[in-house]
């Protein structure tokens, strides 16, 4: 099945942009008021000329603090490489304006696997004369070195570690690291599932990975070796759970889901009998 990476970055970025901002962008974070933040309804701009579609990931509404008056801050995932991808940008910025006529904030992030260097800006210049110069503020993810952010104490950072710029020989202890954050900031359960389904999706470990990876946090100190090895335990059990519920609505049987996800008969039965149930 295909990832939709707009839709879990939307996820991502709407649950914690106010840590988004504060990572990436300091310099805005500090002007925002996050009393009054509230998301827009997704808007569908259709490319006349290519004969596409695109739908704009993430409009968040807020102010600046000691204004009254309302900003947008838009927020693009850009998964893919796209030369045409500012002007797209401004097109978006155009319609926008034009709808909502607030001042707007355009920020890209640029989320694919390649190292580039990308554009953050958009420009209309005849030899005698400069028509146009749009900028928007930009992150690239694969740019950046995923052990400058273990110490930030950030979902979005630990999320994210999984898009950076590691190595193949890296993927063990940045599980581990990712791990570690996630222990040390304490969210509750629905967040951390967010953050450690965001990540494997990206950063999916071997069987001989994982088990490296459990050697290796069996050598922490005694407490928080309890506290990861806590996480991934109930984090696998519940993906076991989803996958015994997934095979019962395709009509598997109980024994043969007990063999290939290893849960219990009677947590299977119990499974079994709830999704029968009205």
């Amino acid at each position: 099945m295909a990832v939709d990476h707009d839709r879990l970055f939307k996820e991502l970025i709407t649950t914690f942009f106010e840590e988004f901002l504060l990572l990436f962008f300091p310099h805005v974070h500090e002007h925002i008021d996050f009393q009054h933040v509230s998301f827009l309804s997704e808007e569908l701009f259709t490319d006349v000329t290519a004969g596409e579609k695109y739908r704009v990931d993430l409009l968040v509404e807020t102010k600046l603090k000691g204004e009254d008056s309302l900003i947008i801050v838009h927020i693009e995932n850009q998964s893919y490489v796209q030369p045409s991808f500012p002007e797209r940008m401004f097109i978006y910025f155009s319609r926008l304006f034009e709808k909502y006529r607030k001042r707007m904030l355009p920020i890209a992030v640029f989320s694919y696997d390649y190292l580039r260097n990308e554009p953050s800006s958009f420009t209309l210049q005849f030899p005698f004369f400069d028509v146009l110069q749009f900028r928007f503020l930009t992150v690239e993810l694969r740019k950046q070195n995923w052990r400058d952010y273990i110490r930030h104490d950030n979902p979005i950072a630990a999320a994210l570690l999984s898009k950076m710029g590691y190595t193949e020989s890296e993927r063990v202890e940045l599980k581990k690291q990712f791990l570690r954050m996630i222990v040390r900031m304490e969210l509750d359960e629905a967040k951390q599932r967010l953050l450690i389904g965001f990540f494997e999706t990206y950063v999916k470990l071997s069987d001989e990975e994982e088990q490296q990876l459990r050697n290796e946090v069996n050598e922490m100190e005694t407490k928080e070796k309890e506290r990861v090895f806590e996480l991934m335990i109930s984090y696998e059990k519940k993906e076991k759970r989803n996958i015994a519920k997934r095979m019962l609505d395709k009509g598997y049987d109980v024994h043969t889901i007990h063999e290939l996800t290893e849960l219990p008969v009677e947590e299977i039965e119990e499974l079994k009998e709830r999704s029968q149930s009205p």
